[in-house]
């Protein structure tokens, strides 16, 4: 595997971290800014606002300099926006900031994934993915509880200061670590990348994508209060489960890039099968504390880990540049949306088990969403032999 393929997980894994900071310091901003922790929790809103909407066009902004150039562009932007919130002494300047760190962040992501797949061959490429994914597994495993950590001992500002060195020494690791690449434009210029959104599949494969990280962060963003409140586990159990369910994603991301290159399809299908079953079960036995331990693993094996899978997917379909990957990530930021709000709903009319019955029924849309092209493949597969029955068969090789 390139040594890029790693530097670009270590700087997914600065923005990742970046990403979360907010969600585990909402007290200590809300006192430092002088506002109510509803309104710090719609800075999480902002980030992910801006990473589905305004990423795609900050990504066709940098399209036309050379990749590791527009990398350490999107480097540039994210850091005046994570310093922006180091200093940050009002809300609005703070909402500034989140925006420009989540266009910057989803930018990155578009162009990082693109530059995996041309350091790597065709059949490596879904290994390479989820080795530069594993920054986004290792930002919910270690990036957020350390994160959090250096806001409560030394305040939520030094907490973005870290972000920011973090960010430096990622952009000075790229910068000597990535080699030189061309333009992203050079595979066939906007109007070709744009042309491919014309594609069904596409479309189709973007919508399962929403479907699978929607399923997955219903649960996942309502898993404190279900494990305290209908569990019964101690608060101070909770971080020590939230750590397990992020080193089994880590496990899961390995696992999955090992499978995406020839089996993605496959792999999506029994993950979302899988995830139904977790999602399920966890709903019908959250009281339960040993079988809520286990679902909540399975869930982290085969939620958030199919990234790999899904990227294979969509870049089979369509092609593995910058625009592609920009737009596929915000699918998968606007199922984070839809999966942590309407599970906030389901909260408020039905009880904590709601947002586990919510991921089962967005699981099964999921599957759904898969039936056609598996349908497709199947009928491509059985061409062959009905077409071999058709073949006449000469006399003097019937004898």
């Amino acid at each position: 595997m390139p040594r890029a393929v790693y530097v670009l997980a270590l700087g997914i894994f600065a923005m990742v971290t970046s990403e979360f900071v907010v969600a585990g310091l909402m007290p200590q901003m809300a006192a430092g800014l002088e506002v109510t922790v509803p309104r710090i929790g719609y800075l999480v809103t902002a980030f992910a606002l801006a990473m589905a909407f305004g990423g795609p066009f900050l990504t066709v902004a940098v399209m036309r300099l050379p990749q590791k150039r527009a990398l350490m562009v999107l480097f540039g932007v994210f850091l005046a926006g994570n310093v922006l919130a180091a200093t940050a002494t009002t809300y609005a300047v703070m909402l500034l900031a989140r925006v420009v760190t989540g266009t910057a962040s989803q930018a990155f992501f578009g162009v990082s994934l693109s530059i995996c797949a041309q350091l790597t061959r065709p059949e490596e490429r879904g290994r390479a993915t989820s080795v530069a994914l594993n920054g986004l597994m290792l930002g919910t495993l270690l990036g957020l509880p350390l994160s959090t950590l250096i806001g409560e001992h030394l305040g939520w500002r030094a907490a973005f200061w870290a972000i920011t060195m973090l960010t430096v020494a990622a952009a000075l690791c790229t910068l000597a670590g990535v080699p030189r690449l061309g333009r992203a434009e050079d595979g066939g210029g906007f109007r070709q990348e744009v042309a491919v959104f014309r594609r069904r599949r596409l479309w189709l494969a973007l919508v399962t994508s929403t479907f699978i990280i929607g399923a997955t962060f219903s649960a996942f963003s309502y898993f404190s209060p279900i494990l305290t409140e209908v569990t019964g586990f101690a608060d101070g159990t909770v971080p020590v489960l939230l750590i397990a369910y992020g080193a089994a994603t880590v496990i899961g991301n390995h696992v999955v890039g090992r499978l995406a290159d020839r089996y993605a399809l496959n792999v999506l299908a029994a993950g979302l099968a899988l995830n139904l079953l977790f999602l399920t079960g966890f709903a019908l036995l959250a009281r339960l504390a040993l079988p809520a331990v286990v679902f909540i693993l399975g869930i982290g094996l085969v939620g958030v880990t199919m990234n790999p899978a899904m990227v294979m997917r969509v870049q089979r379909i369509a092609n593995a540049r910058p625009l592609v990957n920009s737009v596929h990530s915000s699918f998968i930021t606007l199922g984070v949306g839809i999966g942590s709000s309407l599970g906030g709903v389901g909260v408020n009319h039905f009880g904590l088990r709601a947002p586990l019955w919510l991921g089962a029924g967005l699981a099964t849309l999921g599957i759904l969403s898969l039936l056609p092209e598996l349908a497709a493949r199947r009928r491509t597969r059985e061409l062959p032999a009905a077409g071999a029955e058709l073949i006449p068969v000469s006399p003097q090789r019937a004898r």
